[in-house]
């Protein structure tokens, strides 16, 4: 087993100033494009982060730690930043993913004392028990997922402008 709470916080922590650092001060030709029909452009991305940082890891965090046993998480909305979009630039978007993952690393290194408690399980909806550390290593890794969907999403707006580099470019490359 990799995981670490350590390094797991070392990129949760520089999510925010990643896609800052991306996505700021982008035209909306940028914050728009997508992999193609029913694919989230990165203004999107961004918008599910957000969801995700108030309705997801917390409360799922809170279920193992604080509930204990095998209680079921609350229930998620994975689209529901699609049915129903803020209306914020892309700058208060960051802002405010910023400020919540800051707020939310921070109460996951006041909840968590021992590493027993990485062992602690929850009921996922789908998978059934999972331990916290599995939840942790997800958050991880699901930040990562997003940062790569941002990076082909952009990639895509130039693909038929490259020529024959493409057949060089790996981002292009049609993903499962």
């Amino acid at each position: 087993m990799n995981f670490s709470l350590n390094e797991a916080i070392q990129v949760l922590e520089r999510t925010p100033k990643t896609l800052e650092s991306l996505l700021s001060g982008l035209s909306e030709g940028w914050l728009q494009c997508n992999e193609g029909n029913g694919t989230w452009d990165p203004s999107q991305v961004v918008d599910h982060l957000i969801e995700c940082e108030k309705h997801n890891w917390i409360p799922r965090i809170k279920t193992i730690v604080e509930e204990g046993g095998d209680n079921a998480f609350p229930p998620f909305d994975r689209d529901a930043h699609i049915t129903n979009p803020p209306q914020s630039s892309i700058a208060q978007k960051l802002t405010e993913f910023e400020h919540l993952r800051v707020k939310n690393i921070n109460l996951v290194i006041g909840l968590l004392k021992s590493e027993e408690q990485f062992e602690l399980t929850g009921e996922h909806p789908a998978f059934g028990e999972v331990k916290l550390s599995e939840l942790l290593s997800t958050w991880v890794v699901h930040d990562l997922t997003h940062i790569s969907q941002i990076v082909r999403a952009m990639s895509e707006r130039y693909r038929d402008d490259v020529g024959p580099w493409e057949a060089y470019l790996g981002v292009l490359k049609k993903h499962k």
